[in-house]
């Protein structure tokens, strides 16, 4: 994994000093295949989408910092493979998280009840030392849609997590799902200022089932 990046930053402002270390939080992206976790970590990173899906095979990390009020932050981004001969891979990057981020897709309801398990791996793996995000994703199809933002409301409330519904092809409320995010993170609660790229990315691939 890269050592801390020292971005540029308007005014000159030197972020990679000794006397303030870039602390790094660790988010898991997870939820069945199709969902959209690779798109909403696209968006938050460059602001675009991709029409074309290619399923994420194995691990992709992305990391992004983000400067708040108080201090400013390293997000490792894990975006984790939907398809069942990856499962096995994935509780142990659940392991040492800070954020699961759970996504499902408004227009397939199973992939919203689905949800319930995804939660439970993340709590089996962690306990409550971990913040949960349930994210409905793709309102913009919204006229396809089987799971209502009551639904989300409800389902957050029994499972006792954070919720947010996103469109990752439009953007809408992508930048507010990290910002509420950072907002949680252990340390503060300042309001995000700024963010700014300084993407790595490394695909960590299981040898053993790359070829399944």
């Amino acid at each position: 994994m890269s050592g801390p990046a020292t971005p540029s930053t308007a005014g000159g402002a030197d972020f990679s000093s000794s006397s303030t270390p870039l602390k790094k939080f660790k988010l898991v992206f997870l939820g069945e295949q199709s969902v959209g976790k690779t798109s909403l970590i696209t968006r938050f990173m460059y602001d675009t989408f991709d029409n074309t899906y290619q399923a994420t095979i194995g691990i992709d990390f992305l990391s992004k910092t983000m400067y708040l009020e108080d201090r400013t932050v390293r997000l490792q981004l894990w975006d984790t493979a939907g398809q069942e001969r990856f499962r096995s891979l994935i509780p142990s990057y659940i392991r040492d998280s800070s954020v699961a981020v759970i996504v499902y897709d408004i227009t397939n309801r199973t992939s919203f009840l689905n949800t319930t398990k995804w939660v439970d791996d993340v709590r089996n793996e962690r306990g409550q030392d971990v913040i949960i995000v349930l994210v409905g994703n793709k309102t913009d199809l919204n006229d396809k849609r089987q799971v209502t933002p009551e639904d989300l409301d409800k389902r957050a409330k029994e499972l006792g997590v954070m919720s947010i519904e996103t469109s990752a092809k439009a953007g809408y409320n992508v930048k507010t799902l990290f910002k509420k995010i950072a907002m949680a993170l252990p340390g503060g609660s300042a309001e995000v200022k700024e963010t700014a790229n300084t993407s790595e990315s490394a695909l960590a691939l299981a040898s053993s089932l790359s070829e399944a």
